[in-house]
C-alpha cells in the first residue's frame, strides 16, 4: 500500500487550518486517515506547526511521501535533517551523542531565527500603530482648527452685526433731533416770503 503524508483542510471559509495524517495515496484527501501526526495553520505569523516529530520520523523512514507542502513542513522542522544525521550514526561517521548535538545546534540557530522574525513583526505592529495614532492625531489637529476657524469667523460676522445694529439705532434717534431743529428755520422762511398786508391808502390809490 502506497502511503501519503498529506494535510486534511479543517476550518471555515477565509480561516483553513489543517491536520497532517497518514493516508492511503488512494484516500480522498479529506476521508479516511491512518494516523493523524500533527496540526498546521498557516493564519498566524509565522506559521504555527505542531508535529509529533518521532512518528513523522518513523514514517518519513518507512518511505511515506509527503506532498510539497508537508515536505516544506517537515524540512522546516528538522525531521528531514534527523533522517540523514541518523544515516550518518549508521554508516559510523559520528555517535548518537555527536547525533543529537548537531541536532540541537540546529534548533537553537532555527529558534534564534524565528525569535528575530517575531521580534521583528512585533516591531512593526508597533511601528504601524504609531504612526496610525499619529495619522490620526494630525486629522484630530486639522478638524479642531476647522472648528475653531469658523467659530472664530460666526464671532467677527456677529461683532459686525451687532455694530451694524448699533449704528443704525444711533441713527435712528440722532434723525429726530435734526428735524426738530429745522422746524424753527423754516417757518422763519416762510414768514420772509408771505408778503405784507396792504394799507388803506395803497387801496384807494
Amino acid at each position: 500500500m502506497a502511503t501519503k503524508i498529506r494535510l486534511q483542510r479543517h476550518g471555515r471559509k477565509g480561516y483553513a487550518f489543517y491536520s497532517i495524517v497518514i493516508a492511503d495515496v488512494r484516500a480522498p484527501r479529506d476521508g479516511k486517515f491512518t494516523e493523524k501526526i500533527g496540526t498546521y495553520n498557516p493564519n498566524t505569523n509565522p506559521a504555527t506547526v505542531d508535529l509529533k516529530f518521532d512518528r513523522a520520523l518513523y514514517w518519513v523512514e518507512c518511505g511515506a511521501q509527503p506532498t510539497d507542502t508537508v515536505r516544506n513542513i517537515l524540512s522546516g522542522e528538522g525531521v528531514y535533517l534527523m533522517k540523514h544525521l541518523r544515516g550518518g550514526v549508521k554508516k559510523g561517521a559520528f555517535d548518537e551523542a555527536a547525533c543529537q548535538a548537531k541536532f540541537d545546534a540546529w534548533k537553537a540557530d532555527k529558534q534564534k531565527g524565528l525569535s528575530q522574525v517575531v521580534a521583528k513583526n512585533e516591531a512593526d505592529k508597533k511601528a504601524a500603530a504609531a504612526e496610525r495614532l499619529k495619522a490620526e492625531k494630525k486629522a484630530n489637529e486639522e478638524i479642531a482648527k476647522k472648528v475653531a476657524d469658523k467659530k472664530s469667523a460666526e464671532a467677527v460676522a456677529q461683532a459686525e452685526a451687532e455694530a451694524e445694529t448699533k449704528i443704525e439705532e444711533a441713527a435712528e434717534e440722532a434723525a429726530p433731533v435734526e428735524e426738530t431743529a429745522a422746524e424753527p428755520q423754516a417757518e422763519v422762511v416762510a414768514e420772509e416770503a408771505a408778503p405784507a398786508p396792504e394799507t388803506e391808502t395803497e387801496a384807494e390809490a
